[in-house]
């Protein structure tokens, strides 16, 4: 049994109640904001919202951030699947989840993402789907840094024939000719740096902006038919 592929809410272990409230808060702001572009996944997304990258590239283009800390591909899928993509017409979704199911399997953690694609596509059929690599972790070498590449290794084949959806590469460059990674790029080795979440959001940036022009060039053809 793949338990990525089973969607399961965070359970509150400390009795705050504090994964539930956010995702609550984001169907509120589905109700609230007209969005074009939609982040969700884990805290590498979450984590981008505080960096000045969020600010000056990805604001102006009317997103919104539904990233949670330490969220595993289940709980997105979970997520997905109790409203926080309903009631909302986006022009393209981006989605970066797996870097926390270290007790999963490669395989594992690629055929839940690829339930969450197909979570997604339900509820948006024409929807464009954008997937960031994961990136590596950890400031030496280590095992979970290699179970990620070989996820983006495996999602390859796996999505090269899929509509509408983009696998981009952001995991390239923070492992040093050492192996290391440095803190000047991830501050604890996870976590993004305004300087390392220019260097792995820019292409992200850039292929979202291609997309939003793409479909407005389609809308004013149409309606110049």
């Amino acid at each position: 049994m793949n338990l990525c592929k089973i969607p399961v809410p965070v359970e509150d272990v400390v009795g705050d109640n504090r994964w539930l409230s956010l995702h609550n808060r984001f169907l509120s702001e589905i109700q609230e904001k007209d969005a074009d572009v939609i982040f969700i996944g884990d805290s590498i997304i979450q984590g981008l919202q505080h960096t000045d990258v969020w600010d000056d590239l990805f604001v102006p283009l009317h997103c919104l951030n539904f990233g949670i800390h330490r969220d595993r591909v289940e709980n997105v899928l979970w997520r997905v699947q109790n409203g926080e993509l309903d009631n909302v017409k986006p022009k393209v979704i981006v989605l970066h989840v797996g870097t926390n199911n270290y007790n999963n399997s490669a395989e594992e953690i690629k055929d839940g993402i690829l339930s969450i694609i197909q979570a997604i596509r339900d509820r948006h059929p024409d929807v464009y789907i954008v997937l960031p690599t994961l990136l590596p972790r950890g400031q030496n070498p280590n095992a979970l840094r290699d179970k990620l590449a070989k996820v983006n290794e495996l999602l390859k084949p796996s999505l090269a024939n899929m509509p509408k959806l983009e696998l981009v590469s952001i995991d390239k460059g923070f492992i040093q000719p050492d192996g290391t990674i440095s803190h000047h790029d991830m501050h604890d080795y996870l976590l993004l740096t305004n300087t390392g979440c220019k260097q792995a959001f820019e292409p992200v940036y850039e292929l979202i902006l291609q997309l939003l022009q793409e479909g407005e060039s389609e809308v004013e053809f149409t309606h110049s038919d």
